[in-house]
């Protein structure tokens, strides 16, 4: 261990000799001042937070997530390529230290960074929040009723959705694929069809089954079943949240949507409703009193539409039930250390990319990684669509042809390899005060730390050690 400290302090002293750490602190906390002002809010202290909090987390893991490429490409390349490798490869320390000692250093330095930064976006949010206390008393002692009823709004908002760490609850996704295997074989026994067209009738049966549920014609009502399981001996006494989200069939003039929701069971529950009108394409949510599942504790939800267009509530993310699980504190410093688990692949990356090529090769391929990972919206698009070239105009099946047979596998494959990184989204769950568990930390450094970033750094220290340093040195 002391071999590798010393190392990881050799390459702390290299970044603060080339200046590289006083630029990037100076630009994260530049980046914590400048775009609360710079981007505009809606006003209200949600927006305010959520803004804050999305984007300069945002802005801190990009800058932070370059800066550590850079970082791992050039502290082992330039080392190599100026012989400064010589000085440290002829002490008695084996290479695989020189690299791990090296990736630990970086991951250090991006911890100290991600503290200072992330500590100063906690700092603004209380202090953004203390200064709506202080507007409160003073608008008290004034008595200004339209002001506190304001104030206090604002404020509930902020400690009941935002301060806080909230679980999720959602009804269980039915057997979709399984019932669109089932009816393809009943449909193909009775009238077969072509094996080109097979893909396109699984495709055309699963958006029938999922328009059965997740549809609601006017006039007609969709209900929830929530079980709460354990919970419900913590929350019988806590008030729950529902989140719902929409899209119209057909748009009114208004864009409102008027709809009667119930919480409850008559004769054996309380009972909770409320009439609200609610905007399509957006998510709602609304406080529901505590105690209103039953003794089992399951909560039944129903959704009556009141009007004269069908609505649909997708399965993913129509609908759920949100309750609170913890403080706001110690949920961002488990975001914090995701997004360093984030980084400490990156650091892998760059390092193992060093390991073999030059300064300039290793960091265009280390960008070039990070660009197809940030592409993965496309590539899950076009997996989806089976097709690389698109499909028939005609008939809106996917385009035969041998690049599909060969790029739609090897996509599919990038995807479940990306999905092991960006299935942890920090940023997104403390925006709206989503709670990221012990759980969700332990699972992402396994994928993310021990294996995604393991396979890189076990490549990056066996092409180290087999790699001729005299030779690179003479090339460079």
């Amino acid at each position: 261990m002391q071999r590798l400290l010393a190392i990881a302090t050799l390459t702390w002293k290299a970044a603060f000799r080339f200046r590289l750490s006083w630029v990037l602190l100076a630009l994260l906390l530049g980046a914590v001042v400048a775009l609360p002002l710079l981007v505009k809010d809606d006003g209200t202290a949600r927006g305010f937070t959520q803004i804050l909090l999305t984007y300069t987390l945002g802005v801190i893991t990009t800058l932070l997530g370059f800066a550590t490429l850079w970082l791992a490409c050039g502290t082992l390349a330039r080392d190599i390529e100026e012989c400064q490798i010589q000085v440290v490869a002829v002490k008695p320390i084996a290479r695989w230290q020189i690299w791990l000692g090296k990736w630990l250093g970086i991951v250090l330095l991006n911890a100290a960074l991600l503290a200072v930064s992330g500590g100063s976006v906690y700092a603004l949010m209380h202090w953004r929040a203390n200064q709506m206390e202080k507007q409160l008393t003073q608008a008290r002692s004034r008595q200004d009723t339209n002001q506190i009823a304001r104030l206090e709004r604002e404020i509930g908002i902020l400690k009941n959705e935002i301060f806080v760490a909230r679980g999720s609850l959602k009804e269980p996704l039915p057997d979709i694929e399984g019932a669109v295997e089932r009816i393809f074989r009943e449909r193909i026994e009775k009238t077969p069809v072509p094996p080109a067209e097979h893909e396109q009738l699984r495709k055309n049966l699963r958006e029938q089954l999922k328009a059965g549920v997740q549809i609601v014609p006017p006039g007609y009502s969709r209900s929830w079943v929530i079980d709460l399981g354990l919970r419900k001996h913590l929350l019988r006494d806590e008030p729950l949240y529902l989140r719902a989200k929409f899209h119209a069939a057909r748009t009114n003039a208004s864009g409102i949507y008027l709809g009667l929701w119930q919480v409850g069971i008559p004769e054996k529950t309380a009972v909770w409703q409320d009439i609200k009108s609610q905007a399509a394409d957006t998510y709602h949510e609304f406080a529901i009193p505590p105690g209103l599942f039953d003794e089992e504790g399951k909560l039944t939800v129903l959704f009556h539409n009141r009007n004269n267009t069908a609505l649909l509530f997708p399965l993913e993310d129509g609908f759920e039930v949100l309750y609170r699980e913890g403080g706001f504190g110690l949920n961002y410093a488990r975001g914090l250390l995701i997004l360093l688990c984030w980084l400490a692949l990156m650091a892998a990356v760059g390092l193992a990319s060093a390991s073999l090529m030059s300064f300039p090769v290793a960091a265009f391929f280390s960008a070039s990684l990070l660009v197809v990972a940030l592409m993965s919206g496309t590539l899950s698009g076009i997996v989806a669509e089976g097709s690389v070239l698109g499909s028939n105009h005609e008939t809106g099946a996917a385009t035969a042809s041998w690049i599909n047979a060969v790029m739609i596998p090897f996509f599919r494959a990038i995807l479940k390899v990306v999905n092991l990184v960006e299935g942890f989204s920090p940023v997104a769950s403390l925006s709206t005060g989503r709670s990221i568990t012990w759980g969700q930390l332990a699972q992402a450094c396994a994928q993310i730390v021990l294996l995604l970033g393991g396979i890189f750094s076990v490549a990056g220290m066996v092409l180290f050690t087999r790699r001729e340093l005299a030779a690179a040195q003479g090339n460079a």
